[in-house]
């Protein structure tokens, strides 16, 4: 197996990123599953499953209800964390950095690419607000049904994508005994710097 460090210094983050993606697809399940942290405007932190929907030179996108915990939150502070986990591969990528909203035209081409069932829960569900019974969601998805009937469906204008665009990215790959290999890549006014970091 490569060694981490040769390997990373082979590439710039994000490509090297990009390819443990690329490699991940159809070997783990829900390659893009990506634990996502979150600090409110008061500190307090949080971390909730999302699906990384793109990763490449600008960072790792992802999409969400702007109005629910975690879009207030990223409105707030516009900072996250992420960590994306390939378990059957024994690798690790963590993402930190500032994070920004797309545009709009990205947001609404990855909205239009959504099953249809998924673009109507986006208009019916009132992400993280109290719910008083499944059926208020179950007639809120038969209102915007009808609304839409057969023709396309418009991404709301509460809901669209947000990047992290990284400051720093490990690289981390397990190895007997816990003496897992980590390189961490920091991004610096000279470009990015990579090293090893104990495990």
């Amino acid at each position: 197996m490569t060694d981490l460090y040769a390997e990373v210094s082979s590439f710039l983050p994000m490509q090297l990123a990009r390819q443990w993606m690329d490699a991940a697809r159809g070997i783990v399940p829900e390659h893009q599953a990506m634990a996502l942290a979150t600090v409110d405007a008061d500190a307090m932190p949080a971390v909730r499953m999302v699906l990384a929907r793109g990763i490449d030179h600008r960072g790792v996108t992802f999409y969400t209800n702007a109005t629910s915990d975690k879009g207030r939150a990223l409105l707030a502070t516009h900072r996250a964390a992420a960590t994306i986990f390939h378990q059957p591969l024994g690798q690790q990528m963590r993402f930190v950095g500032p994070v920004v909203e797309t545009d709009a035209g990205e947001a609404d081409a990855y909205f239009a690419s959504r099953p249809r069932g998924h673009q109507l829960g986006a208009w019916a569900s009132e992400q993280s607000s109290p719910l008083e019974d499944r059926a208020v969601l179950v007639a809120a998805v038969a209102r915007a049904t009808e609304r839409f009937g057969d023709g396309p469906i418009p991404r709301p204008p509460y809901w669209g994508g947000f990047r992290i665009e990284p400051t720093m990215v490990e690289f981390w790959r397990a190895q007997p005994d816990r003496l897992h290999d980590r390189v961490r890549c920091t991004n610096t006014t000279t470009g990015w710097h990579a090293e090893r970091l104990q495990p």
